[in-house]
């Protein structure tokens, strides 16, 4: 059964870490929005160009079966939102047990929703000791799914990254 998929994103988003995803979850036959601050042109780290469906204001994170949150730098640039909008959009999925993804520095956002305490996760080096700080259980690992939330460290991650999120769509 095809799944409506939150991607959210902002400027600086490490290109591969939305596409490659993206791709893989468009071939199974899921439905992918992208949400930003605001509506309109997304600029990748790479240079690439990506559209964001819509504003973060305009949407409710209950329209949704899952969320994947890319790296980059987007992740930081999202958690300096004044209101805290995108960690209060992503507790819902954790909360809900709905399934989370989040790859390379995309587990900073997960920081936001105060409900890492023990959860087993992994993410690009520089963002382990923030996980540790929010009670996670780091391990260095291309993939690490901690029930409905799978996290990876980086590019060359992709292929396990995928085949778990698409085991968590099932």
């Amino acid at each position: 059964m095809a799944k409506k998929v939150a991607v959210i994103m902002t400027d600086m988003v490490e290109d591969v870490e939305y596409t490659n995803p993206v791709e893989a979850l468009q071939n199974e036959g899921h439905e992918v929005e992208v949400i930003a601050p605001e509506a309109g042109e997304i600029e990748g780290k790479q240079g690439g160009k990506f559209k964001a469906d819509k504003g973060i204001a305009d949407v409710k994170p209950e329209d949704y079966d899952a969320i994947l949150i890319p790296g980059g730098f987007s992740p930081d640039l999202l958690r300096s939102d004044e209101q805290g909008r995108f960690g209060t959009f992503a507790k819902h999925f954790l909360q809900e047990d709905k399934p989370t993804f989040a790859i390379c520095h995309g587990p900073q956002v997960l920081i936001d929703t105060d409900m890492l305490k023990d959860r087993n996760i992994t993410s690009f080096i520089s963002v382990r000791k923030d996980l540790e700080n929010a009670g996670a259980k780091v391990h260095d690992k291309s993939v690490v799914v901690c029930h409905n939330m799978v996290t990876s460290r980086k590019p060359d991650d992709l292929e396990d990254f995928n085949r778990e999120i698409s085991a968590q769509l099932g």
